[in-house]
C-alpha cells in the first residue's frame, strides 16, 4: 500500500517508516503534525493514512479532527489512528463517524504498544489493506464495559457479548471459534442472533460493523468527554 503517516514523535514516525517499508509498503509521506495534510492527502492519494489522536501545536484533539475530516472529505479511504492510552470519547467518535454510510473504507484504532509487537501491528495493517474495522482489544474492552443503555444490547446474552466483542476487535469467525472453544457453525448462529437482536437486516451493508458500533455507541454516557488513562501498562 501507499501509506501517509501523521506522526509527531520522530522515533516513533521513522520507526513506522522503517516497519512498512520492510513489510514492502510505500510510504508516500511522513509528516510531524496536521499541517499540510490535506493537500498530502489529495496530491499524493495514500491507500491508508496513519495518525497519531494527539499532536502540535496543543497535543489535544488534532489528530482525531484530522482523521475525522479525512473521513468526510475521502470517505474511502482506509485510516488507522494510534493513541497511547485508550482515549473513549476520541475513539467513539471515529467509530461513530462510519455508522453514517455502510461505504466507508476501512478503520484502526490501535494503542501504541501494539506497534512494539512488530508482526501483530502488521497483521493490523493487512487487515485494514483488506477492509476490516481493527480496534484494539483494549479499546474494545474499556468501551464496552461501561454501563449499556440501549436495550437492544440487554437482548444480548453473555456469549453474544464476547462474540459481539471480538468482532468488534476485527477477528473473522474462525479465529472466534478457535479463541471461544466453538466450532464455526456455532459462531455463525450466535452472529445471526446478534444481528436479529440488534435489529439489522441484510441490506443494512456490513452488518458486522453497524453491530459493533451499535454496541459501542450505546455506551453513553453519564461522563461524556471523560477520557481514561488507561493502557496495557
Amino acid at each position: 500500500m501507499r501509506i501517509l503517516i501523521c506522526e509527531d514523535s520522530v522515533l516513533l514516525r521513522e520507526g513506522l517508516v522503517r516497519l512498512l517499508e520492510d513489510a514492502g509498503h510505500e510510504v508516500i509521506a511522513a509528516l510531524p503534525d496536521t499541517h499540510g495534510l490535506t493537500d498530502a492527502v489529495v496530491e499524493k492519494d495514500p491507500e491508508l493514512c496513519i495518525l497519531d489522536v494527539r499532536l502540535p501545536p496543543t497535543f489535544t484533539d488534532e489528530g482525531i479532527r484530522a482523521a475525522l475530516e479525512i473521513r468526510a472529505a475521502h470517505p474511502s479511504l482506509p485510516l488507522l489512528v494510534l493513541s497511547q492510552y485508550v482515549e473513549e470519547r476520541y475513539a467513539s467518535d471515529l467509530i461513530a463517524a462510519q455508522s453514517g454510510s455502510t461505504q466507508g473504507g476501512a478503520l484502526g484504532y490501535l494503542l501504541k504498544d501494539r506497534v512494539a509487537d512488530v508482526a501483530e501491528f502488521i497483521e493490523s495493517v493487512r487487515r485494514i489493506e483488506a477492509g476490516a474495522t481493527v480496534l484494539d482489544p483494549e479499546v474494545v474492552a474499556q468501551l464496552l464495559t461501561r454501563r449499556n443503555r440501549d436495550e437492544r444490547m440487554l437482548r444480548l446474552t453473555e456469549r453474544e457479548r464476547t462474540v459481539l466483542a471480538l468482532i468488534a476487535e476485527g477477528k473473522q469467525n474462525s479465529t472466534i471459534a478457535e479463541l471461544l472453544f466453538l466450532s464455526e457453525a456455532s459462531v455463525e448462529k450466535h452472529i445471526t442472533a446478534i444481528f436479529q437482536k440488534l435489529g439489522l437486516e441484510p441490506e443494512d451493508g456490513n452488518r458486522r460493523v453497524l453491530a459493533a458500533l451499535a454496541h459501542i455507541e450505546s455506551t453513553g454516557s453519564t461522563d461524556a468527554g471523560h477520557e481514561t488513562q488507561g493502557g496495557l501498562r
